[in-house]
């Protein structure tokens, strides 16, 4: 079976021959990683560490990192001191080279590996865009913001949606992507209750999804735990996903009960991400014996073995053959 079917029955909940594996990092430092449109060598850095990392792993599927986009070009958003401005702000449109790079960035590594494995495009939902924009303080300036003047911080999240719909779209439809991998996270800031969230700040990352899957019906949502940012699972219950990735070891919140929370749906993950974790420190003995427990308490129908989110750039590959073969040792007796 090619791992493009593999994954593909995973994600609908077919019997598989083994249960795959998806794990990915960053190919540039964080400096990089809002500096692409300035400078092409850090996409060209982007581009060889994809190549470099399948040709030597060999991935089930594979994660595309956005690396050198992190920032979302439109300076209208850092004038925080009057908010009201906000509902001056406009798309970038299709054309913006923000875009149009990303576009290109996608269909370069699609035409090098894309026929061999399915391909998923990281797309940052429009709130955590915004927060990129204030480094450590984002989370406090979006929620002291959605507390001044609501209004104005939707308006300016569901422009930065379109744009981000528009992404979606290209980067399936002519980068040649299987789908969009759409991280988003809650506000960690307590102000910001469950119901304001879904005012606010969930329309736009419904946007989003909902322009991705008029493209394609196989997109992940990530719920991401990033650095211990702790969310409340229950907000994206209805987000229209085929496969859910949470951090598992954040929220203490298992593969197996995750699926059923979110109603049977394919769920990927299960490894902690940081250098602290099994799959990074462990012995190979404590990666498959942590292995062998998760796919025991989770079975192997609709399960992709993960991480939380981005393990370590230099992490040793062999780690995650470890997973791999483990998996594929036990998919007899599960």
């Amino acid at each position: 079976m090619s791992r493009r079917q593999l994954v593909l029955d995973a994600f609908n909940n077919k019997p598989v021959e083994r249960v795959p594996v998806g794990f990915w990092f960053h190919f540039t430092n964080s400096d990089e990683w809002a500096e692409g449109v300035k400078n092409p060598a850090i996409i060209q850095k982007n581009i060889d560490g994809h190549n470099k990392f399948v040709s030597e792993f060999r991935p089930d599927f594979v994660k595309l990192m956005s690396d050198g986009f992190f920032q979302y070009p439109n300076p209208i958003l850092l004038n925080t001191e009057n908010v009201e401005k906000f509902f001056e702000l406009e798309p970038i449109g299709p054309d913006h080279p923000w875009i149009v790079k990303q576009v290109e960035l996608v269909k370069t590594l699609t035409d090098s590996f894309g026929n061999e494995v399915l391909t998923f495009y990281n797309v940052f939902a429009p709130a955590t865009f915004f927060k990129i924009l204030f480094g450590n303080n984002g989370n406090k300036v979006l929620a002291d913001l959605i507390l001044e003047n609501k209004d104005a911080v939707k308006h300016a999240l569901n422009t930065i949606a379109k744009d981000l719909s528009t992404l979606a779209q290209k980067v399936i439809s002519e980068g040649n992507a299987d789908g969009i991998y759409l991280s988003v996270q809650n506000v960690q800031d307590s102000r910001i209750s469950p119901e304001l969230y879904k005012e606010v700040i969930a329309p736009s990352e419904l946007l989003v999804l909902e322009s991705a899957n008029k493209i394609s019906e196989n997109n992940i949502l990530h719920i991401c735990g990033y650095e211990g940012s702790r969310n409340d699972l229950n907000l994206y219950v209805d987000y229209d996903a085929k496969i859910i990735n949470w951090a598992v070891n954040v929220e203490g919140i298992s593969l197996a009960e995750g699926k059923k929370l979110f109603g049977g749906r394919a769920v990927i993950g299960g490894f902690d991400n940081t250098a602290n974790g099994i799959l990074y420190k462990g012995s190979q003995e404590e990666i498959e014996a942590f292995t062998e427990k998760l796919l025991r308490e989770a079975g192997k129908t609709g399960i992709v073995l993960g991480a939380d989110c981005t393990v370590p750039s230099d992490i040793d590959l062999n780690r995650l053959h470890w997973v791999r073969n483990k998996a594929q040792s036990l998919s007899a007796e599960l």
